[in-house]
Parts: C-alpha cells; structure tokens; sequence
C-alpha cells in the first residue's frame, strides 16, 4: 500500500500545528475551538512483528494483511478530524493514569471481541468507526473488501473494493465539511458515508 496520498491528506493541517506526544504520536493540527489540548489528526507509532503476533493472539485470528500493512508501516491505528473517523490499533498502555500527554488508538480488540455485533460472520475483522453515531468499518477477510455498518447490526450499508480505497474517499470526503481552520461547518450534517 501506498501512503504518500494519504500522509499528504493527514497533514493537511500542519499549518495549525505539528507536535510529538511523550509517547511518539504525532499530532496534527491544533485544535483550541474544541479543547485547549484537543488535535484535528494523531498518527500513532507503529507495530512491530513482535506487537502483531501479540495482538493476533489477543484477537484469536489474523488481521487481514491490508491492515496489518497499515498498522506496521504507517501508523497503529489512527484518529481524523477529532475522531470523526477513527481507526483502531493495539492499546499500549491500558491504565488512564499516565501522562496527561500520552496519546493512544481506539482499542481493536473492543470492536472485536466485547462490543462485536451478533450478527458478524467470522470473516468480519472492525478497523474503525465513526464518532456520529458509532457505526463501524470492518474488513471482510473473505473478499478483503471494506463496509460500513452500523454500531450493533454488521449487515453492510456501504462497500468499498480495498482498505486503500476506503481510506483515500473517506479522508478527502470528510475534509469538505471541514473549513480550513478545522471547524466543522455544519454540526447538525451526518458524517457518515451512507
């Protein structure tokens, strides 16, 4: 997978701001209109080999190799427009107490196992989602295409044919409802693809 398209969407609002957590997340674009610590995009350090075995094993199946391609070379998990859309990585640290500045994904795990529709098929593997109303994106490893589908119900509302697809259209979608300050223009709009 090639990242260059969307590292260049990620950054878009670099001119807001660019700096390092304490635990290596880089965040994107300073957001003060909506918390004084808040950011518009956090890209998190990424998994090793070692890290991915783990969260397989955590997991009990095989993260579909799109995604794993993306959780080992371009960031573990990540978080867009204030978590307009997210998608989800391995948790490092699982306390609350530590630094004020440590930055961590959306647990994967959560979406996979505690908080997986009943109605998902094995093949079903969740990413992501999106903070309108919880609907999820998941990868099914039988075709390795992507839907989305809504929080507690895995029948899909929407397909794209790769993981690359669904990141490229989502990302350049969602940047439209945003000015170029990172505000949201219209808080009563679905940010949902469907």
């Amino acid at each position: 997978m090639k990242y260059k398209k969307i590292n260049g969407l990620i950054y878009k609002f670099e001119n807001l701001g660019i700096e390092n957590s304490s635990d290596g997340a880089i965040l994107i674009g300073k957001a003060p209109h909506i918390a004084p610590e808040a950011w518009l995009n956090e890209i998190f350090p990424v998994l090793d080999s070692k890290e991915i075995k783990i969260l397989e094993e955590q997991l009990k199946t095989d993260i579909p190799e799109d995604y794993k391609n993306f959780l080992m070379n371009f960031s573990n998990g990540l978080i867009f427009l204030s978590s307009t859309l997210s998608l989800y990585g391995l948790r490092r640290q699982l306390n609350r107490r530590s630094s004020v500045d440590s930055r961590q994904p959306y647990s994967i795990i959560t979406s996979n196992i505690p908080e997986r529709p009943d109605n998902a098929k094995n093949s079903f593997f969740f990413i992501g989602g999106y903070n309108w109303d919880g609907s999820r994106l998941y990868i099914d490893k039988n075709t390795n295409k992507v839907h989305c589908c809504e929080r507690w119900d895995a029948t899909s509302r929407i397909e794209w044919n790769s993981f690359q697809e669904m990141l490229l259209t989502e990302l350049k979608r969602l940047y439209s409802y945003f000015d170029d300050e990172g505000k949201e223009i219209d808080e009563d709009r679905s940010t949902l693809p469907y």
